[in-house]
């Protein structure tokens, strides 16, 4: 698979610095995009404390990944993994599985490790990283509470089979993420 061995999904110069930049990035790849929007949208899918818990453990662990990747650190694989937390995130929303949060919540943190290694390694060079760090995880934090309204708005009656189906359809797009071929 050739994008296991490529950024999972270029991100070019977005033509901002600092704040908005940050706030941009998240948008400009689609692993990140989903990947965010999952977590918040398996999170409502559990329901009780992994509405917040989820959320709030990825964006964490993404701000201390960030500020790793800022700093130059960088991890074999960050790209593979983020491809796979595409894959995973799509695969637990459509088995609508609800494992204990002591599961959850590290998987979620692990994700967000490798997204944040990849968000502070592509920091614009004229960017302000503390303000570019901020935009990022602001964006992360919105796309996060998308998620959990698409699920709320799903998960009742028969339209938890949508919620469902969307997340393999994720599957379907990590694939092709890993593929190459988006």
């Amino acid at each position: 698979m050739r994008a296991l061995t490529m950024a999972a999904a270029a991100h070019p110069g977005h033509g901002l610095d600092g704040l908005a930049a940050g706030f941009a990035h998240p948008f400009h790849g689609i692993d990140h995009l989903l990947a965010m929007i999952a977590v918040g949208a398996w999170a409502a899918q559990q329901g009780r404390r992994a509405v917040w818990a989820l959320p709030t453990a990825f964006v964490g662990v993404m701000a201390v990944g960030g500020a790793l990747g800022l700093a130059g650190v960088g991890l074999a694989g960050s790209e593979s993994i983020v491809i796979a937390s595409v894959l995973v995130l799509g695969a637990v929303i459509a088995a609508a599985l609800k494992p204990p949060l002591w599961i959850a919540a590290p998987l979620v943190a692990t994700f967000a490790l490798f997204h944040g290694l990849v968000h502070g390694a592509e920091l614009p060079a004229a960017a302000s990283a503390p303000a570019y760090a901020s935009g990022f995880v602001a964006a992360t934090a919105l796309l996060h509470a998308a998620g959990i309204a698409l699920a709320i708005a799903l998960r009742r009656g028969a339209r938890h089979l949508a919620l469902r189906a969307a997340g393999a359809a994720q599957i379907g797009a990590g694939v092709l993420l890993a593929a190459g071929a988006i």
